[in-house]
């Protein structure tokens, strides 16, 4: 339904009407960024495949904020597909630590994550790029043309800009994050691109149900109340569990506290966050094996005297008497989950959208005190003294 369930005139004056759009706009963004990446699939070709020879080639994602975990989804996906190492690395790390991450002698691909292309960390980290690294290539996927960061882009450097309507009007980012998400996996099999068809179909099939069937379900479940929300994902569903903890702590302008783990990770001490007000969110593994340990965890938290509310996703768990929604979908269970798993990241965006309205903040722009913005506010960058330098200091 358009504008996620509210009339146009509603969603306006409750100060939504951007974020409504770019939730339920995804599916036909993301075919527009395949159709975009097949336009330039030459091209991008002649950029990857030179640097993709070279077997002692790095590759780091890199960004800030929902930007950096990006990069932190996509990684092990990135390194399969490119058979070189990988790693996510926060600009806002390889800014305060560029000694600790660049190494001089190693052939380094920076990828960079933007959707304005304006948060000064990603800008200054290019320049370190290049001041540490002999040889050091770019590629940005952004959503903004006119960004600073292709604006002073290396020498080396590809610019893939995604279609318009990845430029998120609304503070949370969400269609540029699915978009740029689904951008780098496409680029990194870029030789094998058609092959990623059939997995595009499922990722834009299950975000269909999510904001078709489900959705009413879903805002039933925001429409309460909640003092800490956890979201449990393996693999690159971690990077998105992630995002899904960001994405409703800052929608709600921190009003729900959320945390993010992997479901074996929860085990060793952070499970102590959970108390009677807790939510605990499970993004479930396609994998059947993965699932093994994600379902195990599920019945041990079941088991718990205090009976803690969960929502599934992906996957119906026999047996949790403390469930209170299970999403599954109609595709059966397969192996074209290389995109699918993308859709999960709705999650986190329709939880916050709705429990946003029910605390009586505008999604647009939750945030009363304007503590956070769009584009980051009050970083100054000071200029590295020792470039170089064999020694460290912290």
């Amino acid at each position: 339904m358009p504008y996620l369930q509210f009339k146009k005139e509603e969603i306006e004056q409750i100060g939504g009407l951007h974020t409504a759009l770019e939730i339920e706009a995804q599916p036909v963004l993301w075919q527009e960024v395949y159709g975009l990446i097949l336009s330039q699939k030459k091209s991008l070709l002649k950029f990857m495949s030179p640097l993709l020879e070279d077997t002692r080639l790095r590759i780091i994602l890199t960004g800030a904020g929902s930007s950096a975990f990006i990069g932190e989804a996509a990684q092990g996906i990135v390194q399969a597909n490119t058979k070189r190492i990988t790693q996510a690395i926060a600009t806002t790390d390889l800014l305060t630590h560029p000694q600790l991450y660049f190494i001089k002698e190693i052939p380094t691909l920076l990828v960079s994550f933007a959707r304005s292309g304006n948060s000064p960390e990603s800008l200054a980290v290019v320049q370190l790029a290049d001041k540490y690294c002999d040889t050091v290539f770019q590629l940005i996927i952004a959503c903004n043309p006119d960004g600073e960061l292709i604006k002073n882009s290396l020498p080396n450097t590809y610019e893939f800009v995604l279609p318009e309507g990845a430029n998120d009007k609304g503070l949370a980012m969400t269609g540029s994050f699915t978009s740029m998400l689904l951008s780098v996996i496409l680029i990194s099999k870029i030789n094998l691109l058609e092959t990623f068809l059939p997995s595009l179909q499922v990722l834009i099939s299950k975000a269909k149900e999510l904001t078709g069937k489900h959705l009413a379900s879903i805002k039933a479940i925001a429409e309460q109340e909640y003092e800490r929300v956890i979201f449990l994902g393996s693999g690159p569903l971690l990077g998105i569990a992630r995002e899904c903890h960001l994405k409703l702590q800052e929608l709600t302008d921190g009003k729900v506290i959320c945390k993010h783990d992997s479901f074996l990770g929860f085990r060793h001490g952070p499970r102590a966050v959970l108390n009677e007000g807790t939510l605990i969110v499970y993004l479930l593994s396609s994998d059947e094996h993965v699932l093994l340990y994600e379902r195990d965890l599920s019945l041990s938290i079941d088991a718990d005297a205090r009976n803690i509310p969960t929502v599934s996703y992906n996957h119906y768990i026999e047996n949790l008497k403390n469930s209170v929604l299970t999403i599954t979908f109609l595709e059966p269970a397969n192996s074209l989950n290389e995109l699918s798993f993308i859709s999960a990241t709705l999650m986190g965006q329709l939880l916050g959208f709705y429990h946003s309205i029910y605390l009586g903040l505008k999604p647009d722009n939750p945030s009363k005190s304007g503590s956070i913005s769009r584009v980051v506010q009050g970083v100054t960058i000071y200029p590295v003294q020792k470039v170089l330098n064999n020694a460290l200091s912290f």
